[in-house]
């Protein structure tokens, strides 16, 4: 009999996705409340650290060995442009970033597990920034029937965007592990044919 998850890790990273949904879905009615009554200094600080947070968890889920100079130099790029879109959001928009940035690295993971594992699904990196997307899609269209609420196409626009941010992310890191991993088998090799003795 076929079990519904491939493994524990992928129905870890699928419950964590479950979390994810439910916490944006809730807060639909509080999120505008919250905003208007907590001081702006506090609310930077907030976002900052979910900026790291969600940087973290793309350096975490991807890079699970000892990283190489490529891997370092991707992270670092990474990096940059979570600040530099963080910089040019105002503070609603950058809690788009933060929400489906860390929901697209969970989707990928756990799409990335499930094909790891030998179930098949075509095109793994697109299946989870669809997927995502259409997790902002709802999110937005719920807005409609909230009188707190307000929908906006530049929302959906901004969940779009951070779910494509994180899932490019995750493919930068792991073809800089793949390549990283490459060079260091071709190191070997060639490292090992120079030991071998000669033969007449």
């Amino acid at each position: 009999m076929t079990t519904l998850f491939s493994s524990k890790r992928e129905r870890r990273l699928w419950t964590g996705v479950l979390a994810v949904v439910v916490t944006i879905y809730s807060s639909l009615g509080l999120a505008a409340k919250l905003v208007g009554q907590i001081n702006e200094s506090i609310l930077a600080g907030a976002f900052f650290a979910c900026f790291v947070l969600v940087g973290v968890m793309i350096l975490s889920q991807g890079l699970r060995v000892r990283p190489g100079g490529i891997e370092i130099g991707v992270a670092t790029g990474i990096a940059v442009v979570y600040m530099l879109l963080g910089v040019r959001m105002a503070i609603p928009e950058r809690s788009h970033l933060m929400e489906y940035g860390i929901l697209a690295i969970l989707v990928y993971e756990a799409i990335n597990e499930r094909v790891t594992n030998g179930r098949h699904l075509p095109f793994p990196a697109v299946c989870a920034f669809i997927a995502t997307s259409l997790v902002g899609v709802v999110d937005e269209s719920i807005q409609v029937f909230l009188p707190v609420r307000v929908f906006d196409w530049r929302d959906i626009a901004f969940n779009i965007l951070a779910s494509l941010t994180a899932v490019v992310g995750m493919m930068a890191i792991r073809w800089a592990q793949s390549l990283t991993k490459r060079l260091r088998q071709r190191t070997w090799v060639d490292t090992n044919q120079l030991d071998e003795p000669v033969r007449d």
